[in-house]
Order: C-alpha cells, then sequence, then structure tokens
C-alpha cells in the first residue's frame, strides 16, 4: 500500500497539469465570450485562469519543498 507521501508524489504532478489544462481551457472561454461581446464575462474567466496559474505554482513548490525533504 502507497505511504501518504508516495499519493503526494504522484498526486502533486497531477494536480499541477490539471490545473494548467482548465486555465488554458478558461483563457479560451474568455475569448470566446469577449469575442460575444461579454468583457465583463471574459475579464472574470481570465482572472480565474491566473488563479489556477497561482495554484499551479503552489503545487510546482509543494513538489520541490516534498523532494527536498526526500535529499
Amino acid at each position: 500500500m502507497a505511504t501518504e507521501r508516495e499519493k503526494l508524489e504522484r498526486l502533486l504532478p497531477h494536480w499541477q497539469e490539471h490545473n494548467s489544462e482548465h486555465a488554458q481551457e478558461l483563457r479560451e472561454w474568455a475569448a470566446r465570450a469577449r469575442a460575444a461581446g461579454e468583457e465583463a464575462v471574459a475579464e472574470r474567466l481570465a482572472a480565474a485562469a491566473a488563479a489556477l496559474d497561482v495554484a499551479s505554482e503552489r503545487l510546482r513548490a509543494a513538489g520541490e519543498a516534498l523532494r527536498a525533504r526526500s535529499r
């Protein structure tokens, strides 16, 4: 059975990639909303994408911290 650490080693990169995929999708929808004249919606979608970018960076940093402890 996998330890909590082993689970984190697998989950952190997965979550980071998953967030990046969602951020890209939100950017695409922001562009579509903008093209449809929905600027307020587009701005909020772009902000959500940026928040996911921040979350992905924090997940990356968590992965680095996990790897640093194993050295």
